[in-house]
């Protein structure tokens, strides 16, 4: 329910930016709003709480947001609120910020290596993936782990390329237990 929730609401908020030509400002709205909700508690406790009624809710989203982010926004956010799905304003919003990335051709790359990687490297292997995708620039994350002995693994979406030392050793010992002698 939560993924068709996001989804719903997410492409909404995506097709109205569209229309409004107004993609850049939503996004950087709805990233301050995710920010500013994951930094206070005490609005999430409120907007949680089973003995304020929805109304009281709506207007708190109103009074907190309306003049500091677009109408819109505020608007989609009162009907999630209406709809009882606040909790769900965070993958909502990711939802929306993936799908801009998307549109935009700015792919999510996550690479773990062996070693920290130098600058040089890492400006090698972002090059590469510009090379051999479709997205046009790409935040990279990365990370180390030891295990993996050499090589990378790099996970771009649900596809994940992994050319450790460790996994071709899986591979290996995984074909040799199944020979016969």
């Amino acid at each position: 329910m939560a993924k068709l929730v996001s989804k719903t609401y997410g492409d909404a908020l995506f097709e109205l930016a569209l229309e409004a030509d107004k993609l850049d400002l939503f996004l950087e709205e709805v990233k301050a709003v995710a920010e500013a909700m994951e930094q206070n508690e005490d609005l999430t406790r409120l907007m949680n709480h089973p003995k304020i009624v929805k109304e009281e809710k709506m207007k708190l989203i109103e009074d907190i947001f309306k003049g500091n982010v677009s109408d819109e926004l505020v608007g989609l956010m009162r009907m999630v609120v209406e709809k009882g799905h606040y909790n769900e304003l965070g993958s909502i919003f990711l939802y929306f910020i993936n799908q801009v990335k998307e549109y935009k051709k700015i792919g999510t790359a996550y690479v773990t290596a062996p070693l920290p990687l130098s600058d040089e490297q890492k400006a090698a292997v972002e090059k590469r993936l510009l090379e051999t995708t479709k997205y046009v620039e790409f935040e990279m994350h990365y990370d180390v782990d030891v295990a993996l002995i050499g090589g990378l693994v790099i996970r771009i979406g649900d596809r994940v390329v992994d050319s450790s030392v460790k996994n071709k050793l899986t591979s290996l010992t995984r074909e040799l237990t199944q020979i016969t002698i």
